[in-house]
């Protein structure tokens, strides 16, 4: 997936972490027929269905939402992810040739879901994406009326969200790394590539933590409406995402009965 027009060093870095993502969730994985061969396309989906996901072997397609070009993909690219979701519909176009392998959607979920470590990538690639995708949208509107989304830098010391505002974004770490705070206590860590800001999310409470940059820090920003819309499609992932953030809870719990103890 790459952005049409000038790429921010930020995305760039972003893209080329996600371009290799597909191919280690398709490992092990057969695909569900023969390859599909197209000398072009006005619209993908209405061409060949929306019932199953694709690997692009060759070729480029260009993603059109709301009649916009915004982004195209590229070769390695799994096409397909946004079809069933509550967003703007997405057309995929091309005027050159094309070779898409299908892979069965289900069939991809389950194999996903029997990992760990792929459902880690999976969480990681949809993210990515959507954040590129706000991001793309995001700086297509005057910047006086641009949403906050996308990407956004913190130096070392601000606070990237704080306990009990309202949650509006999720968030993950793209450089940098921050410290999570409950009451004025340390709890924890937040590492590069971690998700955070989710829970509230999923509860509706207000944030449960403060995080703050301890070093400058990047972070991609994902609207509440569209994060949700991405875990209701993949409740595997969903499953997985939520089962991390309990382990995460646990360990915050312990750090704060340590600190009690220490007290």
């Amino acid at each position: 997936m790459y952005l049409i027009g000038e790429q921010p060093a930020y995305a760039e870095q972003l893209i080329s972490t996600l371009q290799r993502i597909p191919e280690q969730l398709l490992t092990g994985l057969d695909p569900c027929d023969k390859p599909v061969i197209l000398d072009s396309v006005e619209d993908l989906y209405q061409t060949i269905g929306n019932n199953r996901l694709y690997l692009l072997k060759s070729g480029l397609l260009h993603a059109l939402i709301d009649g916009k070009p915004l982004f195209y993909m590229q070769e390695g690219d799994l096409i397909g992810l946004r079809q069933g979701l509550s967003t703007a519909p997405c057309v995929y176009m091309s005027e050159e040739p094309l070779e898409l392998i299908p892979y069965d959607r289900d069939a991809l979920f389950k194999h996903i879901h029997a990992s760990s470590e792929r459902q880690e990538q999976f969480t990681q690639y949809i993210l990515g994406q959507a954040a590129l995708m706000s991001d793309a949208l995001a700086r297509t509107k005057p910047a006086e009326i641009r949403p906050v989304t996308g990407f956004q830098h913190f130096p070392s010391g601000a606070e990237l969200i704080r306990q009990g505002d309202d949650a509006d974004h999720v968030f993950i770490i793209t450089e940098g790394h921050a410290e999570a705070f409950v009451e004025g206590i340390k709890v924890g860590d937040v590492q590069k590539d971690e998700i955070f800001g989710a829970m509230a999310l999923f509860t509706r409470e207000k944030r449960s933590a403060t995080v703050i940059a301890s070093a400058p820090t990047t972070v991609m920003m994902i609207p509440k409406d569209q994060f949700l819309a991405l875990m209701q499609s993949n409740p595997r992932i969903a499953h997985s995402l939520i089962e991390s953030m309990a382990r995460r809870i646990d360990l915050m719990n312990k750090e704060l009965t340590r600190y009690k103890q220490l007290k």
